[in-house]
């Protein structure tokens, strides 16, 4: 399966060097989507959690506050930045160290909350994002041994053997590790109790267009 066959026809290619960025309307779509969205995040402002008290009619409501707020949106928008770069880069390597630093960049939007759940939730999260970095590069280095290059451009024509295949499957378990997603996804479900609306909604999308970008990248490795 080609680039063209997924995304559509190939609209432009972007060499900067040894990293190329491709474009087609596909990738074109979430690359846009992405940075509309990382600006409204950077201009949003964060909502004023309430919980109910069991037992009682008071209210106990939770606050972002300044120092915490700049360090969580600071960190969204380097998140969404990076986010759109992973949907247009044409290069397995850069693809893998932006997988990489959303993990990194999502453990720390939450990290600066003062929860203890949701801290505990984030250490968990943290240790599987590490530990599922291994098989991502692992599998990205067997897919560059196997075809001696990282351009989807050219592995697009190469035929799929064994190792291609193992490689690509050990990629798709460190991208499942690195965006938090099933089987995974009970290290991160605490995370998202915390105060901070838009910045929450960053972790969920960086992880949703990630892995819909993986999958597509697997499909060009695999046919």
């Amino acid at each position: 399966m080609n680039i063209g066959s997924l995304g559509g026809d190939l609209l432009g290619l972007i060499p900067l060097g040894d990293i190329v960025l491709y474009i087609n309307p596909f990738h074109l779509f979430m690359f846009v989507t992405m940075l509309i969205f990382t600006f409204l995040i950077a201009i949003g402002r964060t909502e004023t959690q309430v919980e109910t008290q069991f037992g009682t009619l008071d209210d106990k409501t939770k606050t972002v506050d300044l120092k915490e707020f700049r360090a969580r949106r600071f960190l969204s928008v380097v998140c969404g930045i990076a986010t759109a770069g992973a949907m247009i880069t044409g290069d397995l390597y850069n693809l893998t160290l932006f997988m990489s630093l959303i993990g990194i960049l999502n453990i720390g939007i939450i990290s600066s909350v003062k929860q203890i759940d949701v801290l505990d939730s984030v250490f968990q999260y943290g240790l599987i994002a590490m530990m599922c970095s291994l098989p991502l590069f692992g599998g990205a280095a067997l897919v560059l041994g196997a075809c001696g290059t990282v351009s989807l451009l050219a592995i697009q024509s190469i035929k799929p053997t064994a190792m291609m295949i193992f490689g690509a499957i050990l990629m798709f378990i460190g991208a499942c590790g690195e965006s938090g997603i099933a089987p995974f996804f009970a290290s991160k479900a605490e995370m998202f109790r915390t105060p901070g609306s838009p910045f929450l909604l960053i972790v969920h999308l960086s992880s949703l267009f990630i892995i819909i970008r993986v999958i597509e990248v697997l499909l060009i490795i695999c046919t």
